[in-house]
């Protein structure tokens, strides 16, 4: 007769307990230990797993012959980026993102592009059926003789398949719609969960298939189920944008086989997802360079530089508590730069309600667009156009100190493409910056908030 007992793993970090806490004592996460039911049908031996003899046995670091290991390319050159060259054999990946992002139709893409150039593909969905795929799959125009198409959700059965038809990428959409036979519980369950990644990622090692996984995310934004998934996996991959902006970006939070500085842009359009060769401009395309509370910026995106608009508003508040709202940058971020503003250039804002936002749906996260965020609210309380041809860069510090930005020459060299001019940057950069640029340029170094405010108005 069947035996079941019961033992609790935590979510975040995978760690198992006989018992039930509330906080788990390895991770310290809040409410994450879920209850799992074990059902023993007796004493199992371990499963043999078919090993190539060369695989066994050590070999010496530099024997290792490197052209069993060439990378794949996908023939989606902005995918290739982020993977650091292309796929590498074997490798297991994970791709989430939010409902809705696009995850589907790029792995659908990028399975059509793969088989185009490097063979069959098996994709594998347990989320919708063979006739939905080719639904969505003649709405993107998209043809390959070489694509495999497997509705079904039994893990088992999909790398029975797999073992068959030797296809030179796995695509497994989703994980948290997976079961398998070597362990209970329902299709998403942390145990399912956990062992249907383990079952894929010997498979990926044994048979050198790159194996691409789908991952829900949670309402808060992490990725859905054991945190040891993440662990386990050699590439994690997040496709991030906005629903009301048509731009998308594949970043890459974990790369075994590259950097993870790199990211992907694109764009959706009615035949799924288009690369994007200068996402700047498109940034840029409709700026209104006549309009006070505007000012440009170039920001890193991992090692890519993008030019962004940052738009500021300030008006009288009616408030007794002026509002304070940003959109795209962190908002305590902006409150300590309004109070440097006021503390080291006299403007006070004690009365006025400030808005800004970053065009696009772009989201920054560095420092270096400290000094564009404050002349452009300096330019909209004063009412006063910053040049259009002038890009500015510099962390603003709280004794109002202009610092130095990393890959200034980077950014510089970018917006000169878009036929900018005039740069206002740290003097801590004027050293790299001075004689690499054109001459046609003028490079103006200021040390402090007050120079910078003298050198725009």
């Amino acid at each position: 007769m069947a035996k079941s007992k019961k033992r609790y793993v935590c979510e975040q970090c995978g760690s198992v307990f006989s018992s039930w806490f509330g906080r788990c004592p390895h991770c310290g996460e809040w409410n994450a230990i879920r209850e799992e039911t074990i059902v023993q049908d007796g004493p199992k031996k371990a499963a043999a797993v078919k090993r190539d003899g060369d695989s066994v046995r050590p070999a010496l670091l530099n024997e290792i012959a490197m052209e069993k290991m060439r990378r794949l390319t996908t023939g989606i050159a902005e995918v290739d980026r982020v993977l650091g060259g292309g796929i590498v054999p074997g490798a297991l990946m994970l791709l989430s993102g939010d409902p809705g992002i696009g995850k589907s139709t790029l792995v659908l893409q990028l399975s059509v592009a793969v088989s185009r150039h490097q063979g069959s593909v098996l994709y594998a969905s347990g989320e919708e059926s063979a006739g939905q795929i080719k639904l969505r799959a003649d709405r993107l125009r998209l043809a390959a003789d070489g694509l495999w198409i497997q509705a079904d959700t039994f893990l088992d059965a999909i790398l029975s398949e797999a073992e068959k038809k030797h296809p030179g990428l796995l695509i497994i959409d989703s994980i948290q719609t997976m079961y398998g036979s070597e362990c209970d519980g329902a299709p998403g369950s942390m145990m399912q969960i956990r062992e249907g990644t383990n079952r894929l990622l010997t498979f990926a090692k044994t048979t050198g298939i790159p194996v691409i996984v789908i991952g829900h995310v949670t309402k808060d934004g992490n990725i859905a189920g054991p945190r040891v998934m993440e662990h386990l996996v050699d590439v994690v991959l997040y496709l991030e944008g906005e629903r009301q902006y048509p731009f998308r970006i594949l970043r890459s939070i974990k790369n075994r086989f590259g950097s993870t500085d790199e990211s992907g842009l694109f764009t959706m359009t009615e035949t799924g997802l288009t690369e994007l060769d200068n996402p700047s401009s498109l940034l840029l395309a409709e700026r209104a360079t006549a309009n006070s509370g505007s000012a440009v910026v170039a920001v890193m995106d991992g090692m890519r530089p993008l030019m962004g608009e940052i738009q500021a508003l300030t008006t009288r508040s009616v408030f007794s508590v002026p509002r304070r709202t940003a959109v795209g940058m962190d908002y305590n971020r902006l409150i300590i730069l309004l109070a440097v503003l006021e503390k080291r250039v006299g403007l006070s804002l004690a009365a006025q309600d400030v808005y800004l936002t970053v065009v696009g749906g772009l989201k920054i996260t560095e420092t270096a667009a400290d000094l564009p965020i404050l002349l452009a609210i300096l330019s909209s309380c004063r009412d006063s156009v910053i040049d259009s041809n002038t890009v500015c860069l510099g962390e603003v510090g709280l004794t109002g100190e202009i610092r130095r930005v990393p890959h200034c020459l980077r950014r510089i060299r970018e917006a000169v493409k878009l036929g900018f001019k005039r740069f206002i940057i740290p003097r801590g950069n004027h050293e790299e910056v001075v004689g690499a640029v054109d001459a046609s340029c003028r490079v103006i170094a200021v040390a402090t908030l007050q120079e910078a405010v003298a050198a725009v108005f």
